[in-house]
């Protein structure tokens, strides 16, 4: 049985789809964020929660402000990609479900009154939303670096507040020289897959 999605999209999206190292110095503009943001805004999430936020991190003043939280091996990546976005979960996500779920509304209090179970839904969603937002540079034909090597309390206090939670930093821009680490290995289906 084959994809439906033709091969040549399969190779963008997935087959071909690396961390990005390196960029050149293109910019990427704030239309292509939009029309990244307008396409993986569909994914799928439980009870249509959108936890996800985007920090764009476009001034050279702030970009040095990240850059000091990042790991060693990640800083001058961070601080040369055309634009880097730190990716959070909004932990007051609930508020806007009456809205994003107007089949049941009550969803709000029933299930996320209390914030430990806030907590727990918008990391697993928003992380989802994370994943989808990472194909979803690939699909506007940009390169992604998305790194968890970074001081994730700095950045929270840095640029976010306490009902946010950094999941990612994520480098965005066109793949510069070198931009890619050999392809590692991938698990084998019989290895992923039970068939109970």
């Amino acid at each position: 049985m084959s994809l439906v999605l033709d091969p040549a999209s399969q190779d963008l999206l997935f087959r071909e789809a690396r961390t990005a190292n390196t960029f050149t110095d293109e910019p990427v503009t704030d239309e292509q964020v939009q029309a990244i943001y307008d396409l993986v805004k569909y994914g799928p999430t439980a009870f249509n929660q959108t936890p996800l936020r985007i920090t764009l991190v476009r001034s050279a003043e702030a970009r040095e402000r990240l850059v000091r939280h990042m790991a060693e091996g990640n800083r001058a990546k961070t601080a040369t990609a055309p634009l880097v976005a730190i990716l959070s979960a909004d932990n007051e996500f609930h508020e806007e479900l009456p809205a994003l779920f107007p089949a049941f509304p009550q969803a709000k209090d029933v299930f996320f009154a209390e914030r430990p179970a806030r907590e727990g839904s918008a990391a697993l969603n928003a992380a989802l939303q994370a994943a989808y937002f990472i194909v979803g540079v690939r699909a506007a034909g940009l390169a992604a670096g998305p790194m968890t090597g970074f001081d994730f309390e700095g950045v929270r206090k840095e640029f976010l507040d306490d009902d946010h939670t950094p999941l990612m930093v994520v480098n965005i821009g066109r793949p510069g020289p070198d931009a890619w680490y050999p392809r590692s290995p991938r698990l084998a289906y019989d290895d992923v897959v039970t068939t109970v």
